[in-house]
């Protein structure tokens, strides 16, 4: 499914790292940040997640939440986040089915061999639940810049 800006955001319920369910439903009346990486504890995930930890205050100072999504499971996501002191939830989509509802899910061919495996991307929610922005490739430095260009020129 390719997405575009202003389509309706596609449903999800998935465990964070604490166990608990997070869904779309939840992010009504917010402006949400959610980006999806591969693996936990990988330099560029780290780097990540690291670099949107430490500009988390600014991101909610200027009304953005944030919300990582990955194919771990919700015991490596617990110890990511709390290695990492991470402010904001990781969600665990182990069948990948999040991944390919917001299109992050990819196929790539390494070696002539093919496999499927989560494109870094990134995707802002509105308050109304609808696609207010989305970055389908992003690296793990350009995330935070890249919101925070998109803030700026929406505030």
């Amino acid at each position: 499914m390719t997405l575009k800006i202003g389509d309706k955001a596609p449903q999800f319920s998935l465990l964070n790292q604490d166990g608990k369910t997070r869904g779309l439903t939840e992010l009504r009346g917010k402006t949400t940040l959610i980006y999806f990486y591969p693996k936990d504890e990988t330099p560029g995930c780290t780097i990540q997640a690291c670099k949107l930890r430490d500009n988390f205050e600014d991101l909610q100072a200027n009304g953005m939440d944030v919300i990582g999504v990955s194919k771990d499971n919700v015991a490596s996501h617990s110890k990511f986040q709390s290695r990492h002191h991470l402010p904001f939830d990781v969600l665990a989509d182990t069948e990948h089915k999040m991944n390919e509802a917001y299109g992050a899910w990819k196929e790539y061919n390494m070696f002539g061999r093919k496999y499927y495996g989560t494109a870094r991307s990134a995707v802002i929610i509105g308050p109304k639940l609808t696609i207010l922005a989305l970055w389908p490739k992003i690296q793990p430095l350009k995330t935070v810049p890249k919101v925070m260009d998109w803030i700026k020129a929406h505030n």
